[in-house]
Parts: C-alpha cells; structure tokens; sequence
C-alpha cells in the first residue's frame, strides 16, 4: 500500500487517476488529512510508485510503500455507501442497496473505475443544478452533453428528470463501458449514447451541456463546450473549486455565456466544490459569442 497526501482535492484526484492507470487494484479516501491510501499488488509496485513520483514536484506527499493484508475489494467497495438523496425527485444510489421511502426516482449507479457516484462535492453540485432545471421545467424535451461522462450519472440523471435524450463522451475507454452499462441497468440505453474520444468529436447543438471537469481541463475546451450551446442553452461546471470561480467566471463571459448562478459546499476534507450555471442569450450569434471566425 502506498499513501498519498495532498493540501489541494484536485491534485488528489489527479494521483488516484494516474494509480490505477499504472496498475492500483484500490484505494481508500481520508479526510484529515486528506489522503488516499492506495492498494497495488507487489508486480505493480513500481510502475504505480513512479506515476505518483511525477506529482511529487506539484505538492503530492508520498510514504514509503509497506506491506499489509489482502483485502476482499468484491465486498471492502460497499462499506459506507449510502444512497444520495439529491432533492424529492432524485436519489443516487447503488443496485445493491435500498432507495429511501418516497424517491420519485431512483438512479442507480455502482462505483467501478470510473469517476461519478453522486457522492462527491463536485458531482452534487452538477446534480443540484440539474434538479433545479427540471423544476423549472427546462429539462422536459431536452437534448443534453455530458463532456467527461464517467459513470454517465449526470447524463442518466438528466434523462430521469425529463430530458429527451443525453450523449456523453470520454477520453477514458473504462468511463464509457461503466456508462453504458448504468445506462442499460436504468433502463435507458435507447435514449443515452456515449462514445470513447474528446467534444471535438461531437455534432450537434445541445439545450443544456454538462463538464464536471477540474479547471485545467475544463478551460482548453470551454469554446468548444459552448460552440454546442443552442440559443437559449444552458452550460453546468462542476468540478472546481471555490477559488477558481473568479477566473472561470470571467472565462464564461469572455466565451459570450452569462454567469447565472454559483452553489457552493464544502466536505469533510475541507475543500469548498462549486457549480456555476451559465447561459446563453438567444440573440447571441453562435460564432461571434465562441471567439469562432466566420
């Protein structure tokens, strides 16, 4: 096992990425400290070891890797999940475990290797903004993105609460399979389509787009993101923290978009995740708001 410490959530989340795709098995989260305790067999040692080395100079703690007992991950994954109650007319949970009385509906999604339980402060924020939107309405009938999909949950999420279709894309090939497979066990696999590959790829426009992303990979593709708006849509951010709003903020008005609305809550760990709800105007020309040449 190999721990790993860290001041600053996003650069955490970044060491837990790179763990598995050098070869961790698991890990645990801890809040204080904030840390993350990661489980590699002894042949990927020091392939996982040298992928955190390479965080080290940006502020990742590193200990000494140390022997412990094998854990059972089929059943340690479950410990202390709890299904997420987002408002009346959603809740989160996994398959293996009951929906609280009276949930108007029920996304299940079980944690794999893919990002988005419904957990995480960055995810709820997205989950916030889209349980607002359907209870203004602005969901029913909508075509909806999810860029940086994960297990697909805001865009399944989005499906239960009335939008019309949702696609999703990831550059990971295991977000995708966990994608579908939600997508199939929340009986929506004909109205959810995701693919493997960047927004780039993507065609179309879209009533509401949704990027839980960390600020260094939402800000290179925002004009993309908001070159998928329709007239009148709706971009949702997740995945940042406090801090940034100022400079993402400025980035959406720069973009043509209007800031409506910022959400803010911290964790256990101390870290405060925000959402930003942004739109555009519905007179605004596509191309002149993105920065685009004609």
């Amino acid at each position: 096992m190999i721990r790993a410490e860290a001041d600053d959530a996003a650069l955490l989340e970044r060491a837990a990425a790179e763990a598995f795709d050098a070869g961790a098995v698991g890990l645990e989260e801890h809040d204080r400290p904030a840390a993350l305790d990661i489980y590699v067999s002894n042949g990927a040692v020091e392939a996982v070891g040298a992928a955190l080395a390479r965080l080290v100079s940006e502020g990742l703690r590193l200990a000494e890797p140390r022997c412990v007992e094998a854990v059972d991950w089929s059943t340690r994954w479950r410990e202390g999940l709890a299904p997420i109650v987002v408002s009346p007319r959603l809740v989160v949970r996994p398959s293996f475990l009951a929906a609280p009385v009276g949930a108007a509906q029920q996304l299940l999604i079980d944690p794999g290797q893919a990002f988005g339980t419904g957990s995480h402060g960055s995810t709820l924020r997205a989950l916030e903004w889209l349980d607002r939107l359907a209870l203004e309405g602005r969901l029913a009938g909508a075509r909806v993105l999810d860029v940086g999909c994960g297990t697909g949950v805001l865009g399944l999420a989005a499906l239960l609460l009335g939008a019309f279709r949702a696609w999703g894309c990831d550059l990971d090939p295991l977000a995708t399979l966990d994608a579908r497979s939600h997508a199939r066990a929340n009986a929506q696999g004909e109205r959810f389509f995701c693919f493997t590959g960047p927004v780039e790829a993507v065609a179309g426009h879209f009533d509401v787009v949704l990027a839980n992303l960390l600020r260094g990979e939402l800000l290179p593709i925002l004009p993309e993101l908001v070159a998928h708006l329709e007239a009148g849509g709706v971009l949702i951010l997740s995945g940042l923290l406090e801090r940034e709003e100022d400079d993402v903020s400025r980035a959406l008005r720069a973009n043509g978009l209007r800031v409506c609305g910022a959400s803010v809550k911290g964790d256990a760990a101390g870290d405060s995740w925000l959402g930003l709800r942004a739109e555009r105007s519905r007179q605004t020309d596509r191309r002149k708001a993105c920065g685009l040449s004609a």
